[in-house]
């Protein structure tokens, strides 16, 4: 489980040199614990040399960044309402087990409250610009989604699946009847008597698969090419439905695959594509105009 404590000491890594509004270290902290959590899963302190490098760099731009955004006038016409930065701030505090070892953090680390919700209220500002910005942006209706829909087909196919059950016996030579030779006979017994009861499947999972499916009766669920080991991919997928496979061994150990069914390759239909076809169209106008609205203020004279 990665800690969600903050370092007993503040990061002693590079400083950033920025322009003086937001290069406090206050702003520099925050942004390291939340790029170091974010992307490395761990804290600045225990971030490698090259880790450091990298979120410094990531640090910096999005200072410059937001810096930039917030100068716009389009900054003046958005809030954060109190709510929402509560919201924000209670979403950290729930990574700790008390409301003392969150402060206890936030000191360790050279953070006050304030200073979180100083810079949280900035980045939130930042996401209120930019929605802002697309605020004019007009819905994709269905004319345009369809015909997206009908000039791109490819995007819309659905690759053949299986439903498949499965039954594992590990091979593990610590345990005696986990060994090789003592697996392989287990397995076979298994298989013979799915061959007379092929019905039973579900039954012999729950009482001799070790893998963590029989508690589901072996149910894998709906999978399609390239899901399981390359050699049980390869036998699911020349099944017939309600088909049940020979022993299969693989490096964890011996198996045995029921097809349940097949669903074959189908092309979504417009009717059940539509509304999200919509949103998601919408959404990339939305993305478009924000990269555009934002190489303006980046290109503009003094940045």
């Amino acid at each position: 489980m990665i800690s969600t404590r903050f370092p007993s000491r503040p990061w002693q890594g590079k400083t950033m040199t920025m322009q003086a509004e937001v290069s406090t270290s206050d702003t520099i902290n925050y942004r390291l614990l939340r790029i170091a959590n974010e992307r490395f899963g761990t804290n600045p302190d225990s971030m490698s040399r090259e880790q450091a490098r990298e979120a410094t760099d990531i640090a910096r731009r999005e200072m410059f960044m937001e810096q930039a955004i917030l100068q716009q006038p389009e900054a003046r016409q958005v809030a954060v309402p109190s709510s929402e930065l509560d919201s924000a701030v209670q979403m950290i505090r729930t990574r700790y087990e008390s409301d003392d070892d969150f402060e206890e953090a936030l000191a360790a680390f050279g953070l006050s409250e304030d200073a979180l919700l100083n810079a949280l209220e900035r980045e939130l500002r930042v996401e209120a610009v930019m929605n802002y910005v697309t605020s004019d942006v007009d819905p994709v209706d269905e004319t345009e989604a369809r015909l997206y829909y009908y000039l791109h087909p490819e995007k819309f196919e659905k690759p053949e699946t299986r439903v498949v059950r499965h039954i594992l016996i590990t091979i593990n030579s610590d345990f005696a009847e986990n060994t090789e030779a003592a697996a392989q006979e287990r397995i076979a017994l298994i298989h013979a008597r799915l061959l007379k009861h092929p019905h039973r499947f579900e039954q012999q999972a729950l009482q001799n698969s070790e893998c963590p499916s029989a508690l589901n009766g072996g149910l894998i669920g709906e999978v399609k090419r390239g899901t399981l080991y390359p050699e049980l991919d390869a036998v699911l997928f020349g099944m017939q439905a309600g088909a049940i496979s020979d022993v299969i061994q693989t490096s964890t150990g011996f198996h045995i695959l029921q097809c349940e069914a097949i669903k074959p390759a189908s092309r979504a239909s417009l009717a059940d594509v539509l509304p999200t076809l919509q949103e998601q169209l919408t959404q990339r106008q939305k993305v478009r105009e924000q990269k555009r609205w934002l190489k303006h203020v980046l290109s503009a004279p003094g940045k």
